[in-house]
């Protein structure tokens, strides 16, 4: 979850703050998965992946420059789907978070599958199919919480890393619950790191059981059915 010093966004209940929690540990596994078996890319820190732009660019690397705009590409057309489905719903006074992440799923899904059938050991034309898929499920994930709560996010953690290091400074309250999000990016990672090392063959299986605890929270959530 990303918040502006200005108006931080917070999650409601304790649900919510485990719903965001493992959704940003989902982010941090799939950006490991990706990075070490789908070509050296990350599916949601796009400002990493211009910077891996202009280095193959500058080391004449194709493929790594290929790999990069695939992950671009994917994870602007998710945020571009979500953000208008997002407005579609909010023109129906619905939200349409569960919908999305359902959405977010069956990408993941597709994601897992195709791994299994190479068993974990995707070639070029797959690996950038699977890259593409991963960075489009990314995209949705991060339109979908902006929308719902502005100014949050749960797939990167720049500004809210400097806020937490700007209250510290200040010597202002740490918030604790934000502080948490930040270090699911990097335990996110390790699992994933993890599986890939441990059980590859089957390693997009955690994002994918990840994803669902987090509509088995929604589903059990108070309130209107779809939000």
């Amino acid at each position: 979850m990303e918040t502006s010093a200005s108006s931080p966004a917070r999650p409601e209940s304790p649900r919510s703050r485990a719903a965001f929690l493992m959704l940003t540990l989902v982010t941090g596994a799939l950006n490991a998965i990706s990075f070490l078996a789908l070509g050296g890319v990350f599916v949601s820190v796009m400002t990493a992946n211009l910077a891996l732009v202009g280095i193959a660019v500058g080391g004449s690397d194709v493929e790594l420059a290929g790999n990069s705009a695939v992950a671009l590409a994917g994870y602007i057309a998710g945020v571009l789907l979500g953000a208008r489905y997002c407005e579609r719903c909010a023109r129906g006074n619905r939200s349409g978070v569960r919908a999305l992440l359902f959405g977010e799923l069956l990408l993941l899904c597709g994601v897992l599958a195709g791994w299994l059938v190479v068993d974990g050991r995707p070639a070029a034309p797959l690996r950038t199919v699977l890259l593409g898929a991963a960075a489009l499920a990314m995209g949705c994930q991060s339109a979908t919480i902006r929308a719902t709560a502005p100014g949050v996010s749960t797939t990167y953690m720049t500004g809210l890393l400097t806020t937490l290091l700007t209250d510290v400074l200040a010597r202002r309250r740490t918030d604790w619950s934000r502080a948490a999000l930040v270090a699911a990016i990097p335990v996110g990672a390790a699992l994933g790191a993890l599986v890939v090392v441990t059980a590859r063959a089957a390693a997009p299986l955690l994002p994918v059981a990840l994803l669902t605890t987090v509509l088995l929270l929604r589903a059990g959530a108070p309130g209107r059915p779809d939000r």
